[in-house]
């Protein structure tokens, strides 16, 4: 029985991994029933071997090699050249069962409102498999507030309608990390998230080129993107309280994790940033959305501290 081609456009975004990605790739080629398409593997500039090992496939494939800019700037570069009403992601240390394909394009046809979904997954942490805790239990439908807490979708499980990234935006190419949650936020706020209750990807980490073991103080990126979304977007009353509390926590942590470096400007800012969001005083936005992004790097807060006057908040 040949396999029928679905509108789904596949992007692969690899950088360095020479020995994943060729195993990642084949597990989309051996789907059954269906077959996306087209694969977009979108090279972030590696300088291993990668380029040498795509060539062996390179007829089943649409090979982008581009600078090295990340991994948001990658996932963008293959949006922009796929030709799908459907996205779907596959990050190159990742797999696909043989039954994702077809089972994600059953739930989209028989859920036609829903425009995003994911599959379960499976864990492994260096070949050794793990046990998501209850924490980690895949949401559906309105569930921004869970979306909040932690990122709870994954890139290598997630389908997307087009018509989505036409009104939230793509990824934010300035976050070097949680460029997916920023994403999950947009998405969530406005549309209800699909699941389907099968394990159909395999999630491989443990390997130290993660951008989870080399990017430190991720919590940064996570404010980032809660500060975007409270300060830019119409949101209802009970988002945006649902956003402040959220805040409130992760600035407190990384707020009193500054203090303990010694660096309390960094500590001020961060600690009442929350309440310069809520009740509206900020004086010019992307400059604070620059401080978040910058935290420690930045070499004084001091003229945020003269701006903002701290202490009338307390």
């Amino acid at each position: 029985m040949g396999c029928i081609t679905i509108p789904v456009s596949v992007i692969v975004t690899t950088y360095n991994r020479a020995s994943f990605v060729l195993e990642a790739i084949q597990s989309i080629l051996s789907q059954r029933y269906v077959k996306p398409l087209e694969i977009i593997v979108v090279d972030d500039g590696s300088t291993d071997e990668t380029p040498m090992v795509l060539a062996q496939i390179r007829e089943f494939i649409t090979y982008i090699r581009k600078e090295h800019r990340g991994v948001s700037c990658a996932r963008n570069r293959g949006i922009d050249s796929s030709r799908g009403e459907w996205i779907a992601f596959l990050d190159s240390d990742d797999l696909w069962l043989p039954y994702k394909l077809f089972r994600h394009w059953q739930f989209c046809l028989e859920n036609p409102n829903i425009l995003i979904s994911q599959t379960d997954e499976i864990w492994l942490r260096q070949g050794v498999r793990l046990n998501p805790k209850k924490y980690h239990e895949k949401p559906e439908g309105y569930c921004f507030e869970r979306l909040l807490e932690r990122c709870l979708i994954s890139p290598s499980a997630v389908m997307i309608h087009r018509s989505i990234f036409e009104r939230v935006g793509v990824f934010d190419e300035r976050i070097p990390a949680c460029e997916d949650y920023d994403l999950w936020l947009r998405i969530g706020c406005r549309f209800p998230i699909g699941l389907i209750r099968k394990k159909l990807v395999v999630k491989r980490g443990g390997h130290p080129d993660q951008l989870s073991s080399n990017v430190v103080a991720l919590d940064r990126f996570r404010i980032f993107a809660m500060v975007k979304l409270f300060i830019r977007e119409e949101l209802s009353d009970s988002l945006k309280e649902a956003i402040f509390k959220e805040l409130s926590n992760k600035c407190k942590i990384y707020a009193h994790g500054a203090l303990k470096r010694g660096k309390e400007e960094e500590y001020k800012f961060f600690f009442y940033l929350p309440s310069m969001i809520r009740y509206g005083i900020i004086k010019d936005e992307e400059i604070v959305l620059n401080k978040v992004l910058l935290g420690s790097r930045l070499k004084s807060f001091s003229s945020l501290s003269e701006d903002y006057s701290y202490g009338s908040m307390s």
